[in-house]
């Protein structure tokens, strides 16, 4: 086993045996990741949307007392 296994040998190495051991599951995996990658891009959206909602909602704090 050599002894300078890694950085970009082991990288090589991962690459060629997931290509060759899984190329038919290479396009679902791709497809799933891109749904994970959509869906995270649209919570940050919603989550900057509803903190710049609460940060231009006046509070309680702010209406005036009687």
């Amino acid at each position: 086993m050599p002894a300078n296994l890694g950085g970009w040998t082991g990288l090589l190495l991962v690459l060629i045996v997931l290509v060759l051991f899984a190329a038919p599951k290479l396009p679902s995996i791709a497809k799933s990741v891109a749904q994970s990658m959509n869906i995270f891009k649209s919570e940050m959206s919603s989550n900057k949307k509803d903190a710049k909602d609460e940060a231009a909602a006046p509070t309680d704090e702010n209406a005036p007392k009687n």
